[in-house]
């Protein structure tokens, strides 16, 4: 442990490692680089990572390569976790989001294997903590990380790596999931993203946007294919693709939700929640027993459905009561 201090006079500080140096320890680890830029996931991308594909042999326990790079990244995170609480104000705020930022690219990187989640979560959790100019720098942070990925599946998780477990990362995960979704959407520059009061109106807006139909018409930009015995493969995995897309989002819309502190006079933006989901989604999907894909994301906005619903019925305003005895 004595080398974890440097004797600066009389004093003993504890050193932490600077960004190039973290970066180094993950590069060295096996994290792509330069651009730290996360693959897609194996579901589209073909590559299935090695401790999938041993479980789906019957092998039950990592090699000891995978087990060596498990521990040490675990140790590299809580590292830098006890740095973030012994030094908390050691690091500005500026290092503080750029450290975030690179953290939430490692935890997506498969050449990482996808950091183990729990340390990262921490550690995420207390670098959020030491940000002094909170909530100034809240906007700046989303925008980061919302560019952490250009693919939905990625992005999701990352709003995962922050739990609902402080108002901090509970405000994050809220602005961060409607960034994400204006993002994803192209309408990060139409919408009042940033008004917090606004988010359930702006979250109604783009729903009315998620509708299927129109995702796969957002998700259809490639040549068409050459032959026509080909086109019906095409609209399966264009299908495919877009139930995949949808069911994303409305995860993410979900956390918006869920991360509002809901009032009495936001009932009517909640309503109008809960029939742009009904109008837009629910009833566009048509459940198949060749797309069980389909059945996934009308199952997903079955639920969503009723969590929005419950919230209504608990907030509903005393005069939309129905009480049957009104006229005797």
């Amino acid at each position: 442990m004595d080398g974890l201090f440097r004797q600066s006079g009389e004093d003993a500080h504890m050193w932490c490692p600077q960004l190039p140096e973290i970066r180094e320890a993950l590069h060295s680890l096996g994290a792509h680089s330069p651009a730290w830029c996360p693959q897609a996931p194996a579901e589209h991308s073909g590559r299935v990572p090695k401790r999938e594909a041993s479980l789906s042999c019957g092998e039950q326990q990592d090699t000891p390569q995978e087990t060596a790079l498990d521990i040490s990244l675990s140790y590299i995170c809580k590292f830098l976790t006890l740095c973030a609480l012994a030094q908390p104000g050691a690091t500005t705020d500026g290092n503080l989001l750029d450290l975030m930022e690179l953290m939430c690219r490692a935890g997506l990187d498969v050449g990482l294997r996808l950091l183990p989640k729990t340390d990262l979560q921490q550690l995420l959790l207390q670098l959020l903590e030491n940000i002094r100019q909170w909530p100034g720098k809240l906007q700046q942070l989303c925008s980061a990380l919302s560019l952490a990925s250009d693919h939905h599946h990625n992005l999701l998780a990352l709003v995962q790596f922050f739990p609902d477990v402080t108002s901090r990362s509970r405000r994050l995960r809220g602005q961060l999931s409607l960034v994400v979704i204006a993002r994803v959407l192209n309408q990060q520059e139409t919408l009042p993203l940033w008004q917090e009061k606004a988010q359930l109106l702006v979250l109604s807006r783009l729903l009315s946007l998620m509708r299927p139909s129109s995702l796969a018409q957002h998700l259809d930009a490639g040549p068409s294919p050459p032959c026509q015995e080909q086109q019906p493969k095409a609209s399966a995995e264009l299908d495919h693709k877009v139930c995949y897309l949808c069911h994303s989002l409305l995860t993410l819309a979900g956390v918006v939700v869920s991360c509002q502190d809901i009032t009495p006079d936001q009932w009517g933006e909640l309503r109008l929640l809960c029939m742009q989901l009904d109008r837009h989604i629910s009833t566009h999907i048509r459940e198949s027993p060749e797309a069980m894909h389909r059945t996934r994301l009308k199952d997903l906005a079955a639920q969503t459905y009723i969590r929005w619903q419950e919230l209504l019925s608990h907030w509903q305003p005393q005069a939309q009561y129905f009480s049957p005895w009104e006229e005797i």
